[in-house]
């Protein structure tokens, strides 16, 4: 086994891309559009190699070659296409969550932002005896924002973590929302193998976000994790893909007793763990997506499957003018706040492990100053991460 830390230019399916690696993970960050591809145990451990994020079952290329004239058949109008032409895994959504407008489209702006549609630019590798860390960042020249995210992997540790700064380079403060779009997919997702894990309290259904091919009824509120269904009854939105043919969005409220939250999804037969750790004060909302196989419209074609697991500050996928209209939701803002010419930075982590064989499902995710503290429901229901970078980040 190796124990080499690396940052290695490669290829992720023909696009440009950064392996970051250590003796044990490998993360995959593509700099068209900054999305995290794949984050996976080495195949020398001995360990899953399996890959939780989602990769689509199109091809995708980088999105600054995006044309609409000559793609928009194959991934659809700018308005979409822009984004999915690039998508994979965990994008970032800035400095909204949602559609442009109908105005912000003509302009030439696409869904969730600049950020996930612009090419980003390797601006540092650092590297030391005990961790490496690659620095990738964007300008938005719309927003008038410079963003950076820096990826750090520790020796020893399945633990990536994550520190990204929004630059205000206006002389005004600007309102914005900022969302980790995180999906997960199969062969990692599956509604008998797999749950989620949330720490969630109230929540609300989309306002028909997919119409007659809707999983759940519209602008209903819930408590976590059963929202009412459109035909009758209720889902457990922990257990994905129940109803081929049908997608949803819900959004729930992160429990303001905590102030370090969680995702988490568990696939059972490989006993295989995925999960973020960030703090509610940068994040206290989770947007909950599924698409199964309900998008006939290209590049969808009927054939997708993932579940997106969107923490942010922002609760639902929809216009700036409409998310801002109704804040705050359940007493919580909507929205971030980066003053004028000045920064707003935010450290959060993902992670793997494989569980004990009597684990059971996840029951609570809690930090230290130095591990990940994760318990499940069955007999041997605990099990210590170690996690040194985050005394790094003050997270005792």
């Amino acid at each position: 086994m190796t124990t080499k830390l690396a940052c290695l230019k490669t290829k992720w399916n023909d696009r440009e891309a950064y392996t970051l690696s250590n003796d044990l993970i490998q993360m995959v960050t593509l700099p068209g559009g900054g999305h995290i591809a794949e984050f996976q145990f080495l195949a020398s451990t001995g360990l899953p190699v399996l890959n939780p994020l989602w990769v689509p079952p199109w091809k995708t290329i980088e999105p600054t070659q995006y044309r609409a004239e000559k793609h928009a058949a194959t991934y659809g109008t700018s308005n979409e296409g822009k984004l999915l032409s690039g998508i994979s895994g965990h994008n970032i959504c800035l400095d909204y969550f949602g559609p442009p407008s109908e105005e912000e489209a003509a302009q030439g702006l696409s869904t969730h932002g600049e950020a996930p549609s612009a090419k980003w630019q390797k601006t540092k590798l650092h590297a030391t005896a005990q961790q490496i860390g690659l620095t990738l960042a964007v300008g938005l020249p719309v927003a008038g924002l410079h963003f950076s995210r820096e990826i750090r992997l520790r020796r020893g540790e399945s633990v990536a973590y994550f520190t990204e700064t929004v630059t205000n380079e206006k002389k005004a403060d600007h309102f914005f929302h900022w969302t980790q779009h995180v999906t997960l997919g199969p062969p990692f997702l599956g509604f008998e193998t797999s749950r989620i894990s949330i720490p969630a309290t109230r929540g609300k259904t989309s306002a028909g976000a997919y119409g007659d091919v809707d999983l759940l009824a519209s602008s209903r509120n819930f408590h976590w994790p059963f929202a009412p269904a459109r035909t009758g009854g209720s889902v457990d939105l922990t257990r994905p893909f129940s109803k081929s043919g049908l997608g949803m969005l819900a959004s729930v409220l992160l429990n303001p007793r905590r102030s370090v939250q969680y995702i988490s999804a568990l696939n059972r037969p490989h006993r295989l763990l995925v999960g973020y750790c960030f703090r509610r004060v940068d994040f206290p909302w989770v947007a909950i997506w599924e698409e199964n196989q309900a998008r006939t419209n290209a590049p969808w074609n009927g054939r997708a499957q993932t579940r997106g697991l969107e923490f942010g500050s922002t609760p639902s996928p929809v216009t700036r003018r409409e998310a801002f209209a109704v804040s705050p939701q359940f007493d919580t803002p909507t929205f971030s706040i980066v003053p004028a010419k000045g920064k707003k930075t935010v450290n959060y982590l993902s992670f793997l492990a494989q569980v004990p064989e009597d684990f059971g499902w996840v029951r609570d995710i809690q930090t230290t100053k130095n591990e990940i503290l994760i318990q499940g429901t069955g007999r041997r229901s605990s099990l210590h991460l170690p996690a040194s970078g985050l005394a790094e980040n003050g997270w005792e």
